[in-house]
């Protein structure tokens, strides 16, 4: 692992989400070196790994957007400027070094004078059926994410979870596939009322109380063996797909390798109203953050990136002008 020793830059922001994507666009158009490192191989957090189809309503200047476009829009955005975005890098650890921080990851090491942690709750893996040999059929017939919508159009699919998540799938591929069954181990559901009482009003077919017994490919469709809680014999239900939604775990290395200061009950770094963390030159925005009065909310998370980079570009450049209007910079 080589140091590029020439790759210094002004801000790096670890994390691709909504918080880290706008940050990274208002550090451009600051003209600050930047670099966003994602460990996924896209753009998007967890608006892209949990909801991609579904529609968010709470961010200004939008009635309704799905997932999926937003996180394009913001993508087309942060295009606009001079900002590096590096997928597929995980952020191994960053420890200080003079004036500068050594940001070590999975595909190198480079310098930074300021870092802007925008990691959320942190990656996020799903968990997966606990049956072994499942792997050749994942993201082909078994997803434990959404995929595209058009991919299900006239199929028989099955949605396996009890939580809104779940719910808000099958309610969606209602109008969609060809018929919709959701499984879930208990007999009530954990999702919202309102959500249950779609639920249960709709078309979609719901087994309750049922564990996913197997999983086998039979002649281009999957073979699920479902087994009713209490009881040994195990029915057999054909599909052409099945979305496991059993949650993810999400895990926050950084949290776990720095010396940064956590609220230890949930897990957040803490800021101050500047966003700084205890920390100099380092600072945190969006869900993974905390501080009195803070909104886990989209909408907040894009006045907190550009609070991070404007206090940054104070400290390193005092005597650099302040922000322009972006109408006076894009023609």
């Amino acid at each position: 692992m080589s140091l590029m020793q020439n790759e210094v830059y002004d801000i790096t922001i670890v994390g691709a989400g909504p918080a880290g994507l706008f940050a990274g666009f208002y550090a451009g158009m600051r003209t600050a070196k930047t670099q966003i490192i994602e460990s996924l191989d896209q753009v998007g957090g967890q608006v892209t790994t949990l909801y991609p189809e579904k529609t968010i309503y709470d961010v200004g200047g939008y009635a309704g957007i799905k997932g999926i476009d937003f996180i394009s829009s913001l993508e087309k955005q942060v295009r606009l400027v001079d900002v590096e975005i590096k997928l597929s890098e995980t952020v191994i650890d960053i420890f200080p070094e003079g004036d500068f921080y050594r940001i070590k990851t999975t595909e190198g090491e480079t310098r930074t004078k300021a870092v802007i942690l925008a990691t959320g709750n942190g990656a996020f893996n799903p968990r997966r059926l606990a049956i072994d040999g499942l792997e050749t059929i994942e993201n082909k017939h078994l997803f434990y994410t959404l995929p595209k919508i058009e991919t299900l159009v006239g199929k028989e699919v099955a949605v396996a979870g009890g939580g809104d998540s779940a719910i808000d799938i099958a309610l969606m591929l209602e109008g969609v596939a060809k018929s919709v069954t959701i499984i879930h181990r208990r007999n009530e559901f954990r999702g919202m009322e309102h959500s249950v009482n779609q639920l249960l009003d709709s078309n979609v077919k719901v087994l309750t109380p049922y564990l996913i017994n197997s999983v086998e490919k039979n002649h281009g469709q999957l073979s699920v063996g479902l087994k009713k809680v209490g009881e040994e014999v195990v029915e057999q239900y054909q599909y052409d797909d099945l979305i496991v939604n059993y949650g993810f775990i999400s895990s926050n290395k950084v949290i776990k390798n720095w010396s940064l200061d956590v609220d230890q009950e949930h897990r957040m770094f803490v800021v101050n109203s500047l966003m700084q963390t205890n920390l100099k030159n380092v600072y945190a925005i969006g869900d993974g953050i905390e501080y009195d009065g803070k909104l886990r909310l989209i909408a907040t998370a894009f006045g907190e990136g550009p609070m991070a980079v404007s206090q940054i570009m104070k400290a390193l450049y005092p005597d650099k002008k302040g922000p322009l209007h972006s109408t006076a910079m894009f023609k």
